[in-house]
């Protein structure tokens, strides 16, 4: 059993967990995720490692509360325990060589964008890191960001936190204001993605992304987490999560992930039910 050993929250429907696990904070390096179970009949979902410390065996997750499992997660108080963690899973970020880098989180994106914008901070590279928001409200990480990089640009779709635009837009600003990056790594929804990668295409920039699509047992034998990359089949589970943004199909992937919306939505729908009958009972 894993103990909760921190909750915190982060905004309206964001929350923060410390999970003891010494065996997943041994070895986990950015990029990993882990899977996890709340209680033994529950789901297995992956969530990307967002931070960890090796000496107090202390593994950080950042979730949504958008599906019955992270609901139930939600839940969960300090003290308490998941059923299963397991992990390291995936390949770690090949970060190495890297002198100059920007690194472009969007929304929940940036709890995965953070652990890498650290490690980048952290070897001496020199990292602009763009995180882009809605909105003031769901700005998560401000500060831990700022302490991770070199360069911290705040960008909101309605101006009420940092720069108004989108992150793409202060991407390109950078390139053509001279920056010569070796890469950019972008990771946040697909289609934050899919233009990313479009804005650097024409300049020759490589770039990352951070593909966190479905999975069920995360070592490749489900196939649910399939993306076809450069035209051949890639499993994001083993052969990633990190990929060329350049070769990535996001179009066959954003529909892949669009699949399982109505299973999702009566998943929910089920939990809310079960919570209203038990709060019958109780009264």
């Amino acid at each position: 059993m894993y103990q909760i050993l921190k909750k915190q929250t982060l905004n309206a429907n964001t929350k923060l967990m410390v999970i003891d696990a010494p065996h997943v904070a041994r070895k986990a390096e950015p990029g990993q995720f882990i899977i996890l179970r709340v209680s033994e009949d529950g789901e297995r979902i992956p969530l990307t490692i967002a931070d960890y410390n090796r000496e107090t065996g202390a593994v950080t997750i950042i979730f949504q509360e958008v599906g019955a499992t992270t609901m139930a997660l939600g839940a969960l108080n300090e003290g308490d325990c998941l059923h299963d963690f397991v992990g390291p899973l995936g390949k770690a970020s090949e970060l190495e060589g890297l002198k100059k880098v920007a690194v472009v989180g969007g929304g929940l994106g940036c709890a995965i964008a953070y652990p890498q914008a650290k490690k980048l901070h952290e070897m001496g590279c020199e990292v602009d890191l763009i995180a882009g928001f809605r909105n003031k409200d769901i700005v998560i990480l401000e500060d831990e960001m700022k302490a991770a990089s070199t360069n911290l640009y705040i960008m909101t779709d309605d101006g009420s936190n940092g720069h108004k635009g989108f992150v793409t837009d202060k991407l390109k600003e950078l390139i053509d204001a001279g920056n010569q990056y070796d890469a950019v790594i972008a990771i946040g929804p697909m289609i934050m993605m899919k233009f990313v990668s479009e804005v650097t295409r024409p300049y020759g920039i490589k770039t990352i992304v951070s593909m966190n699509t479905i999975m069920v047992d995360g070592t490749g034998m489900c196939g649910g987490c399939r993306l076809t990359v450069g035209g051949e089949t890639k499993f994001a589970c083993v052969d990633g999560p990190d990929f060329d943004g350049h070769l990535v199909d996001f179009d066959s992937a954003m529909r892949r992930g669009a699949m399982y919306k109505a299973q999702e939505k009566q998943a929910v729908e089920r939990r809310e039910e079960h919570c209203n009958l038990y709060k019958m009972e109780v009264k």
